[in-house]
């Protein structure tokens, strides 16, 4: 008797339209922040909200114009990020989830206030050999359902993407006092590590190996997630210092400023979203 195999690719689509079907998306928003003042305009701004404790991680649900959305702070690093993300996915069934927050910057060109809408984002901080010979480095996660390599840079959603930066021009950013002109937004790099940055030398390292904009610590574990659960995401950031060696100083005075920029654009993003 003669057995018959599929061809890799076809095994590989089955997997993947298998999984797909396993999650069934909700009509809500998710939308995720690492600690309180990163989240404080977005809670101000709902309608309706109702608090649901989980696995002790306060969820909020309520309406942002038409869009049902649930609210949730992460906690700060790569670990508490993914753990909030997999259990919004698993409770509340999110069609999309979105990051807002703030970060460091790292490219040059680039200051406290402006805006980096993550076309890409990556781990800076994550490497293994491979099993190869010779054995090279490799700095890509792992899918735990598909057993395959993740890319190394995790991609945005190409529609929250676009209308990201189209919403974007149409709102007035707050200035950070000390700067030289009003905020920029660029669609850009951001890399994620479990450690704050506050190195010139790191900087020039995270710019120079992954063409880095922006470096902060949750936002390529939530793209991570949504990545291998197929659930459209984006991650935006607001700069709050430039990663450098006055980045603890820089934070502590800019936060609120950078935390409602990054605010505005995801809440205005929210009420354009169909």
């Amino acid at each position: 008797m003669k057995t018959q195999r599929l061809p890799l690719f076809l095994l590989l689509l089955v997997s993947s339209l298998a999984h797909a079907q396993l999650y069934k998306p909700r009509p809500v928003t998710a939308l995720l922040g690492a600690f309180g003042p990163e989240l404080t305009l977005v809670r101000q701004s709902l309608h309706g909200p109702k608090t649901r404790v989980i696995n002790g991680i306060s969820f909020t649900t309520g309406r942002v114009g038409r869009q049902r959305v649930v609210v949730a702070e992460t906690g700060i690093g790569k670990v508490n990020a993914a753990a909030t993300t997999a259990f919004v996915l698993a409770y509340f069934r999110p069609r999309r989830v979105l990051f807002t927050g703030i970060a460091g910057g790292t490219n040059p060109d680039l200051q406290p206030g402006d805006m980096v809408i993550g076309q890409r984002v990556a781990h800076h901080d994550y490497s293994w050999m491979t099993m190869t010979t010779p054995p090279r480095l490799s700095h890509q996660t792992r899918n735990a359902i598909t057993k395959q390599e993740n890319p190394l840079y995790l991609p945005a959603d190409s529609m929250l993407l676009a209308r990201a930066q189209e919403t974007a021009k149409t709102i007035d950013f707050e200035s950070i006092p000390v700067t030289s002109r009003p905020p920029r937004v660029v669609v850009g790099t951001i890399v994620t590590g479990d450690v704050f940055v506050s190195s010139e030398e790191k900087v020039a390292q995270l710019r120079s190996e992954f063409g880095a904009d922006a470096t902060e610590m949750e936002g390529a574990a939530v793209a991570q997630i949504c990545y291998q659960e197929q659930v459209p995401c984006l991650v935006i950031r607001s700069l709050s210092d430039k990663a450098n060696s006055n980045a603890r100083m820089d934070m502590q005075q800019f936060l609120g400023i950078a935390a409602r920029n990054s605010a505005k654009l995801v809440l205005k993003l929210i009420e354009q979203l169909p």
